[in-house]
């Protein structure tokens, strides 16, 4: 009985500031638990009113601290009449198929009382029976309060403010629930209507309309494990339907990406897309001239290295953006049939690799699709005078430069594939050192792959493509212990072949020993 008193006093003086938590001996560990929290709790309650300016001003409006939250409360029942709370025994959602580093997160923002969902592509994809690429996570806590709970975390974004939480090479994106747009310097926007900031946070009924599309505005619950449907989602992956939430034409002009974002769900999914969304993609395709080249980059590759290139390549033509990434490949895509034929073949060739988990580089894609440009370039040199080795180097830095106006490849990638087009020129070299040289260059398989795909395609190099095969075979080289798709080595070898041979030559004799001359003694 008296130990029960005790523990009594001691939660109410603990609440009150714990200024008795110490009067009593025997219970002095759980008095410095009570004014440890104390503490903490002052802390707390300092740093909130000591940022008033910034933190309150962009602090969700509705911030739960219950031990167990509430998803929808029942005001945010009444202004979503298509809201359906789909129960855990009605959807296929299994924490079993959810990574262990997300459920850590979840159940941390749980515990700490607030709200938690995992959202995005990994609810959809495990609604679908999809392995998720990644697991993102939207919260009512602020970005600095999720990085007071994780000290594996990191804050990253001036455009959209994240939090990043590390669990070895496992990242997981813990954002803010958002609200809409207004006047403040939280949320900003160019005079074309391009989102340019948003640090706008609010509650997830708000949080909802800021998602792109229906399939991708499915929250899951960790609390009860339900799914949360606030626009209609479930109804549209039933339909296999790929539709934008609000009014499309100012939803593309907020962000232009979402015109390549729909045609690549679309690709991936095997959705349609939705008629009052599709229309307005040939509108607005113009907008995409305003995005960075380097974010178009990122785009490019989730389209072309996901196992969907060849769809996506084909829906890029149907819906006219293809000439805002690649135009000059565009160009010779429509007229030339044995061009576009390659095209086809290459992307066919990375779907599959990507679905035997085979190693790819995007220089391999990057390389076919301006191949046939290259070959239009380099004729024009010759025709000028210049013998071909010298006509390709001037040819690929010319058009490289042009295309990083619109997609920036990195160097890394662009010295893969003047080495890949270099290896073009020389495959017709059958005996002596530069057969050997070229056997032994450490993008051989790419280029052979290469040169394969272009006799496949039509041109006229079937006869050099089983040559190489054979010579292979033949050969007591281990080229099979060589990566054709590694993309780390940036060697470049796109220098002429009369030039070649003598820094070979130079590179096999002996160097001549350096005397080391000895200094005068100081005096």
């Amino acid at each position: 009985m008296l130990g029960w008193l005790k523990n009594c006093v001691l939660q109410i003086t603990g609440k009150s500031g714990g200024a008795a938590a110490t009067t009593t001996k025997n219970s002095a560990k759980t008095g410095k638990r009570s004014a440890s929290s104390s503490r903490s709790k002052k802390r707390s309650d300092q740093g909130h009113r000591g940022r008033t300016d910034k933190r309150d001003m962009n602090r969700p409006r509705s911030l739960g601290r219950a031990a167990h939250p509430v998803a929808i409360s029942p005001t945010e029942l009444q202004h979503h009449e298509q809201l359906r709370i789909i129960p855990r025994s009605e959807h296929g959602i299994s924490r079993q198929h959810i990574d262990e580093a997300a459920l850590k997160v979840l159940y941390r923002l749980n515990k700490a009382g607030y709200k938690a969902c995992l959202v995005g592509g990994a609810v959809r994809d495990l609604l679908l029976r999809r392995v998720p690429k990644d697991f993102d996570i939207a919260t009512d806590a602020t970005p600095e309060e999720v990085h007071e709970l994780f000290r594996n975390s990191r804050l990253i974004g001036r455009r959209f403010k994240l939090v990043h939480v590390q669990f070895g090479r496992m990242i997981i994106e813990v954002a803010t629930f958002r609200a809409a747009h207004d006047d403040s310097e939280s949320a900003r926007q160019n005079a074309e209507g391009r989102i340019l900031r948003d640090n706008v946070f609010g509650d997830i009924s708000e949080d909802v309309w800021r998602r792109d599309f229906t399939v991708n505005a499915l929250y899951y619950d960790i609390s009860n494990f339900s799914v949360i449907d606030f626009v209609g989602g479930m109804e549209d992956i039933e339909q296999k339907r790929l539709r934008l939430i609000g009014d499309p034409d100012m939803r593309y002009r907020e962000d232009p990406v979402r015109m390549l974002r729909a045609v690549r769900f679309a690709a991936k999914l095997g959705f349609s897309i939705d008629e009052s969304c599709r229309d307005f993609i040939y509108q607005q395709g113009a907008l995409l001239t305003d995005i960075p080249a380097a974010r178009l980059y990122e785009e490019a590759l989730k389209m072309f290295h996901s196992g969907h290139a060849l769809a996506s390549l084909q829906s890029l033509r149907d819906y006219r953006l293809l000439q805002y990434l690649f135009p000059s490949a565009l160009k010779h895509l429509d007229a030339d049939p044995v061009a576009d034929t390659f095209l086809q073949l290459a992307m066919a060739s990375t779907d599959t690799r990507v679905h035997e988990e085979l190693p790819i580089t995007p220089a391999f894609l990057f390389a076919a699709l301006l191949w046939a440009p290259l070959q239009e370039a380099t004729k024009k040199r010759i025709a000028e005078g210049l013998p071909y080795s010298v006509a390709i180097q001037k040819a690929a830095t010319s058009l490289l430069s042009e295309q990083v106006r619109y997609v920036s490849i990195p160097k890394r990638f662009t010295t893969v594939m003047r080495d890949i087009w270099a290896l073009q020129t020389r495959f017709g070299y059958r005996k002596g050192k530069r057969m050997q040289a070229t056997l032994e260059h450490p993008k051989f398989r790419a280029g052979y792959d290469f040169l394969c795909l272009r006799a496949r395609a039509g041109e006229p190099v079937a006869e050099d493509c089983e040559w190489w095969t054979r010579i292979q075979s033949e050969s007591t080289h281990a080229i099979s212990t060589s990566n054709s798709y590694d993309d780390t080595d940036t060697d470049s070898d796109f220098d002429s072949d009369a030039e070649a041979e003598p820094q070979e030559a130079a590179a096999r004799s002996p160097r001549p020993k350096r005397r080391r001359r000895r200094r005068a003694p100081r005096s």
